[in-house]
């Protein structure tokens, strides 16, 4: 079972609404924030490449590598897959990330498949591939599968906002963040939008891409 699916900013509304009434801290953090973003993308081999593109650089950087490889012809699987060290080399992917965008190529992942696939499962086959870590495949998950019942538990911004809201001692590691994201389930999704939206307000800064 896949769980709800998000596919429309009423579905996202209809989350922060059971939120709101279940939890007088995220009512009042989202008294803040206002309407949160859908932030649904597509899905399929582009998702993860861009992924792959964006780990360990700035939002600038990983865009002009893109529009580089987009420029090249170098965005689908087949292609990817085809191309040599060189090519990749030149829209200006690092050694390590164009050993992970070829694995990625060369997995052969039956995208359609995962969409109706149980989370875990959507999780465990895209960790597999060298490069993609679990924060990828929650990602993945929450805006190009659009799961409303996952969390990012191991992202920085994520476990920053929670601290600053709930009045933390400190910031919650991984385990303890995916304890404390259980009490909003089914909607996890949108605490974590939520929660990035909020952390934007109090960093002055985006918390994801």
């Amino acid at each position: 079972m896949t769980g709800r699916i998000i596919t429309s900013d009423a579905c996202v509304a209809e989350g922060m609404a059971w939120l709101c009434d279940n939890d007088p801290i995220m009512a009042a953090a989202y008294a803040q924030t206002g309407a949160l973003p859908l932030r649904l993308k597509d899905d399929g081999f582009g998702a993860l490449m861009v992924a792959i593109v964006s780990q360990q650089v700035s939002v600038a950087s990983a865009n002009a590598i893109w529009a580089k490889m987009e420029n090249a012809g170098l965005i689908s699987e087949n292609a990817v897959a085809a191309a040599g060290e060189d090519d990749l080399r030149a829209v200006g992917l690092s050694r390590q990330k164009i050993r992970y965008g070829l694995a990625l190529a060369h997995a052969r992942i039956d995208y359609p498949a995962l969409r109706d696939a149980p989370t875990d499962t959507v999780i465990k086959i895209l960790t597999a591939v060298p490069g993609i870590g679990t924060w990828t495949a929650e990602i993945y998950a929450m805006f190009s599968l659009g799961r409303a019942d996952i969390f990012a538990c191991g992202d920085l911004a994520l476990q920053e906002a929670a601290r600053v809201l709930y009045a933390l001692p400190d910031r919650p590691k991984e385990r303890a963040m995916r304890e404390m994201a259980l009490q909003w389930a089914p909607w996890q999704s949108v605490a974590a939008r939520l929660l990035w939206a909020y952390y934007k307000i109090e960093k002055q800064r985006d918390g994801i891409r």
